[in-house]
């Protein structure tokens, strides 16, 4: 059998699914990351997978983001679009050591400017532990965020798992 691999976007995706051979749907969680992001708020943080306290964030990214750090490293993955990521180093510790999850910063962070990446569709960006970062997309995009569940992540799974 041949099979043919598209890739999806923000723009133009199709909703898949999973295949249950003797065992209850329920049991499973299947989303669509482009369409999460495509009915989510800018930067807004929707789990699309879970493992444990570890997630999967399906954020739709579209303008200038407020400015995050976390007490972890998390990694964003770039889905759709072109997005540029701005860190700092803090120059104080913002997060205690003991928060899991993104914490969403007030205003401008202290510290010494490390830089900027543009990441686009399948780039994958280390957002380190004790850093700042911001994300600005001049077009709507996706970022897909690995990180811990935290205050910010909102968890819809009656919205978005397959029925």
């Amino acid at each position: 059998m041949r099979r043919e691999t598209r890739f999806g976007s923000l723009e133009h995706y199709e909703k898949g699914g999973v295949e249950v051979i003797n065992d209850d749907p329920r049991n499973y969680a299947f989303s669509n990351i482009f369409e999460v992001a495509s009915k989510s708020e800018p930067y807004e943080k929707v789990a699309v997978g879970k493992n444990l306290k570890y997630v999967l964030e399906a954020i739709r990214a579209e303008g200038t983001s407020p400015w995050y750090a976390a007490s972890h490293d998390e990694a964003a993955i770039v889905m759709d679009g072109e997005i540029e990521i701005r860190l700092v180093k803090l120059e104080d510790k913002l997060v205690a050591e003991d928060h899991e999850g993104t914490t969403m910063l007030e205003g401008n962070p202290k510290g010494k400017k490390m830089g900027y990446i543009v990441a686009r569709r399948g780039h994958m960006a280390l957002l380190p532990k004790g850093a700042a970062y911001q994300f600005h997309a001049s077009k709507p995009g996706v970022i897909l965020l690995q990180t811990i569940r935290g205050d910010l992540t909102a968890e819809r799974w009656k919205d978005i798992c397959q029925k």
